[in-house]
Formats: structure tokens, C-alpha cells, sequence
């Protein structure tokens, strides 16, 4: 039997290049890099390759290779159905940037609050005035935190270094959580600031709609630095234009699969929502950045291509989603 050593790695930047050669010299899988990303048009390219890696916008619902490596730990773009009907294993890096993320999610509330972003290009134009720069203490204010795994727990000690009160949900309860577990209306109704950190399924897509936005405090602000169909966006547009919503920070988009990880400066954005949502101002968007530290990347190739050969050895992993 051939040895699965074949990788058609999509999506690629000059940064996987990096990162992934250098973590290659412990096996020395023998690895193409295909710019473009994964999709029916593209998956030609995979043929005669044993293992496909991907990234989070590619799409995986092809057929006729042995294994998927995800460089990332959300698998909702995957079709699994597919890959247990073709026998394709799946695995994925599950841990691979927990502080990355949790520390930009507290950047986005920090900007957000005390207009960084604002009186950065203010000065730059040598322009001091504080009018409308105007925050709020963190200390004594509610923060809901939907999803306490590994990334929630972290936000959740920070924020909570902060003198913040911290209120939890999830299905699966965490001894290791600091705050108080409650249940959703309660969360909603009670949080200064709401700060998402589940994976993205049929129970939490679109957990943040008209309905739940309704049951906030009036100036809520909401961060999601998770996965973008967490959120309803016209729904959280509406609440922004009725103040409902004070403040709105986003590492993700529903819609990001043609937008995000591109240069698109001299290109024309043909998405109305996500326009729409770029002229508020006091929404603040990053290109899906919370993962992106040179710690994480190592990580990332690093578990990548343990998983990639733990499978050619035939060796259980725990990594393993199909």
C-alpha cells in the first residue's frame, strides 16, 4: 500500500510556506502548494494526492482522496456526511492558538471602548480633539461569555482581571470556568458586553438574531471572534441602527469566504452587507486575524503534520473528527 505522504495544500500564503517547510524537516512529506482555495472548480488539482490540507474557507465536499487536514479547529465546512459515506478521515487542530484568540477578543472590546482605532488616525492628522473618543470603565460591568472552552475560560480570567463580573454559557459545564453559569435569556438580558466562543452548528448558527438581540440591554456590545454565522448580520445591522447595539467588533463574517485573507484594495467588494456593516461607526472589523501569531502558526503545522503521519502510521489520534 502507498504511503500517504502526497499533501495538496490549498489556500496557501507566503506565512504556511514558512511555517509549514520548517516543520516539514521532521518528516519530509512531500508538499504542493496550490494558492487558490478548495472548491469544485479547484479540486482537480487534489488528484493523485492522498491528503488534502485545508484551511477555513475552503470548501470540502469532494471525493477521491484518503485523509483531510485542517489547519484549523472549526470543521463546519467539511461535509461529513460525504466523507464518512467515502471513507475520508478527517482530522484538525483543536487547540492550536487558545491565548491568540482570546487575547485579540479582549483588543476588539479595549478599540472598541476607547476608540483606538478613531484616535489612532486622529492624531495622524494632528487632530487632538477627545470629543466623541468617550469609553466606559470595564471594572463592575457584566460579561457574558457564550462557549466556555479553552478560548472562553482565557477571555473569561482576563476580563475578569479587569474586575469584571462573568456570566457563562454551555451546554457542556466547565469546572475550570470562573464565572457564574446561567442560562441563555438570563446572559442576554443581563451582559454589558457579549463575547462569543462556541463552534459553529445547527443549535448556535445565527445565535445572535432579532429575537435574542431584543432581550439585550440597550449599548450592548458584541464581539465574535469565533465563526461568522454565529450572528445574524442584518439582524445585528437593525440593531445598530436603532442603538440597540452601542458597539459591534468582528474577526469573522458570515460571508468572509470571497472577502477575507485577500488584497482587495483595488478591487470592487460587490457584498451590500458587509458594506453596510464597514459604515458604522462604532463597528470594528479584522480580517480573521485572531489566530495569527507566530506561536500559533508553529502549532498549526506543527499538530498538522503529526496528524497527517499519525495516519500514515496507523496510530490512533486524538485529533481524528471523521
Amino acid at each position: 500500500m502507498r504511503i500517504y505522504t502526497k499533501i495538496a495544500f490549498f489556500s496557501t500564503k507566503k506565512y504556511d510556506i514558512e511555517f509549514f517547510n520548517y516543520a516539514n524537516k521532521k518528516y519530509n512529506f512531500d508538499i504542493k502548494y496550490f494558492e487558490s482555495k478548495l472548491n469544485e472548480k479547484t479540486a482537480i488539482l487534489a488528484k493523485d494526492y492522498d491528503v488534502v490540507c485545508a484551511f477555513v474557507n475552503d470548501n470540502l465536499n469532494e471525493n477521491g482522496i484518503k485523509l483531510i487536514a485542517l489547519r484549523s479547529a472549526g470543521f463546519n465546512h467539511v461535509d461529513i456526511s460525504a466523507a464518512k459515506k467515502y471513507n475520508i478521515k478527517v482530522v484538525h487542530v483543536p487547540k492550536y492558538s487558545p491565548y491568540a484568540v482570546a487575547k485579540h477578543t479582549i483588543a476588539l472590546i479595549l478599540s472598541l471602548n476607547r476608540k483606538i482605532h478613531k484616535s489612532y488616525l486622529r492624531i495622524r492628522e494632528n487632530n487632538f480633539s477627545l470629543d466623541g473618543l468617550l469609553g466606559f470603565d470595564l471594572h463592575g460591568k457584566i460579561v457574558g461569555i457564550i462557549g466556555t472552552g479553552k478560548i472562553g475560560r482565557i477571555t473569561a480570567n482576563i476580563l475578569k482581571g479587569f474586575g469584571m463580573k462573568i456570566l457563562g454559557y454551555d451546554k457542556f459545564l466547565n469546572d475550570k470556568f470562573i464565572g457564574e453559569y446561567v442560562d441563555l435569556n438570563t446572559l442576554f438580558k443581563k451582559s454589558d458586553i457579549i463575547s462569543l466562543h462556541c463552534p459553529l452548528n445547527k443549535d448556535t448558527y445565527h445565535i445572535i438574531n432579532k429575537n435574542t438581540i431584543n432581550l439585550m440591554k440597550k449599548g450592548v456590545m458584541i464581539i465574535n471572534t469565533s465563526r461568522g454565522g454565529l450572528i445574524d448580520t442584518k439582524a445585528v445591522i437593525d440593531g445598530l441602527k436603532s442603538k440597540k447595539i452601542g458597539y459591534l467588533g468582528l474577526d469573522v463574517y458570515e460571508e468572509e469566504e470571497n472577502i477575507f485573507f485577500e488584497d482587495l484594495s483595488e478591487e470592487i467588494i460587490d457584498d451590500e452587507t458587509f458594506l453596510r456593516l464597514t459604515t458604522f461607526p462604532n463597528v470594528l472589523i479584522t480580517g480573521h486575524q485572531g489566530f495569527f501569531t507566530q506561536e500559533a502558526l508553529t502549532n498549526i503545522a506543527e499538530t498538522t503534520l503529526e496528524n497527517i503521519n499519525n495516519f500514515k502510521n496507523g496510530t490512533l489520534n486524538q485529533n481524528i473528527v471523521v
